[in-house]
């Protein structure tokens, strides 16, 4: 049944991305930009395609497989589901599949900085958990060796040479954790057309009682808060075409939007390729982001990151003796089995359907976005490609409101922090599907990279460099226009 629905949606909206003999201009248009705002578009409220989650809201929202799944592929979702959620303990341990933490580490298991699949947030205060949110940390290089390496994309960053390229805030029995990271924040009053005040937080970060040492001099740190999971496969399935499309590097068509892709190491593929994702798309597929976070976030060996050790350095020499967990049939502490059963899972989160797209309300406010010029970072459409790993998510119309390429933002956005070649005031532009139910699933409304922006209203305010003109706009309208453009995208 559904994949009888999957192929309805594909001939009745869009039949060109399914015809094999479409012509550029019949694609084109189903891609192109709405400019009739006074009803929905076709399947609008299905913006991950019949890959949509129609079932179940709320808290668990983003939570969902997709639902054109297969009977056999929803066991294998549950079952990556049961690895993500595992909580991993210290080696060597009796349970030999589950072994291995740390030894410096910042979660015990990937649900815990994903809580529900949803964002992560800033610690509240002193004493709350920072185990959502971390800090990356990097140098300028050091020699012509490091200069060359980084020319030739084989890394995007080079690591802090005694805490490397992550800090860890909690460690095994016997090691003590590398340091805590210390947050400020300065209120910045804005005022509104209308009258209306509002305030913005701006954060100051350092990092507190560190264990190891002094951090190199020109140590530069960049907040990062755990995203929300929903639609990744769907991004991934995307054409690189696509994607390299809309890039315009020298901002050819005078816009001020000049979109750029970051280049990156594909440990899979050895090669230079597209990054598509991380808060500037730092990595080229969910397999190596998975990889990433088992290594960085939970101390963990899987084949892509073989170290037993994570991210300690060999100035840590304590970290890379202590035991480890290699239990596995291919000497690691998280398989290839493993990590291809968490990789269905994180491809197979479904993007949840939207349930109000044609109220007076949201459609004006659906306007106002468009017309403040928001989609030229934030493009509403895109097909997946029909020959993608995952058979559910070929094929598909889809709504991420985000075209994953790079864009400089302003120098409040700035974490000065270069990773491959993205600069340290450029994003990738985060999609914002499903991001009105950030409340529900996740208990708050924190967003952009690092969470200091309490609400929507103020994500949009700290919107500078290409998007300088869009928030400005936004500042001068009336409150009633500002509403109903906040509506829109609560109601994505």
């Amino acid at each position: 049944m559904y994949r009888c629905l999957q192929i309805a949606v594909l001939f009745a909206i869009a039949p060109a991305i399914a015809a094999a003999a479409m012509t550029p201009a019949q694609r084109a248009a189903i891609l192109a930009p709405a400019t009739d705002f006074s009803a929905a578009e076709q399947w609008e409220s299905l913006p991950g395609g019949s890959a949509s989650n129609r079932e179940r809201f709320g808290r668990e929202a983003f939570s969902q497989p997709s639902s054109n799944l297969s009977f056999e592929d929803r066991a294998t979702f549950f079952i990556g589901n049961g690895l993500f959620r595992r909580t991993w303990v210290i080696a060597p341990s009796s349970t030999q599949t589950a072994d291995g933490l740390g030894p410096l580490y910042n979660a015990r298991a990937c649900q815990q900085c994903h809580l529900k699949d949803g964002r992560g947030h800033p610690p509240a205060g002193p004493d709350d958990s920072a185990v959502s949110m971390f800090l990356r940390l990097s140098v300028p290089p050091q020699n012509k060796a490091q200069e060359e390496l980084l020319a030739s994309g084989r890394v995007s960053v080079i690591p802090e040479p005694t805490y490397g390229g992550q800090l860890q805030d909690l460690a095994i029995p016997g090691l003590t954790p590398e340091g805590r990271m210390v947050i400020s924040y300065e209120e910045q009053p804005v005022e509104l057309a209308g009258g209306e005040i509002t305030h913005l937080r701006k954060p100051a970060y350092g990092i507190g009682d560190p264990a190891y040492g002094p951090l190199h001099p020109g140590v530069m740190l960049s907040p990062r808060v755990t995203p929300q999971m929903l639609g990744l496969g769907l991004l991934e399935a995307i054409d690189e075409a696509d994607i390299l499309a809309r890039a315009n590097p020298d901002d050819a068509d005078g816009d001020g939007i000049s979109g750029r892709p970051n280049r990156v190491w594909s440990l899979e593929q050895n090669t230079v390729m597209l990054g598509r994702f991380g808060w500037k798309a730092g990595q080229p597929s969910l397999m190596e982001q998975s990889a990433g976070a088992f290594a960085g976030d939970i101390g963990l060996s899987s084949p892509l990151s073989p170290d037993p050790w994570g991210d300690c350095t060999e100035a840590q020499s304590a970290c890379r003796s202590a035991p480890h967990g290699e239990g596995e049939p291919d000497g690691t502490e998280v398989s290839a089995e493993m990590m291809d059963l968490v990789l269905f899972y994180a491809r197979n989160l479904a993007v949840p359907a939207r349930r109000a797209v044609d109220t007076p309300e949201v459609l004006y406010g659906k306007s106002l976005f468009y017309g403040a010029g928001c989609i030229g970072c934030h493009t509403p459409k895109f097909a997946t490609r029909p020959d993608y790993a995952v058979s559910a998510l070929s094929g598909q119309l889809i709504w991420p409101y985000s075209d994953l390429l790079l864009h400089d933002m302003g120098e409040e956005l700035a974490d000065h922090r270069p990773e491959g070649e993205a600069n340290g005031r450029e994003w990738r532009t985060a999609p914002l599907w499903g991001i009105g139910q950030t409340m529900a699933v996740s208990g708050h409304t924190y967003f952009l990279h690092d969470g200091r922006a309490r609400n929507l209203s103020e994500a949009i305010l700290w919107h500078g460099g290409e998007a300088q003109a869009a928030r400005d706009m936004f500042v001068a309208m009336p409150k009633a226009d500002r509403d109903a453009l906040l509506a829109f995208l609560n109601a994505l």
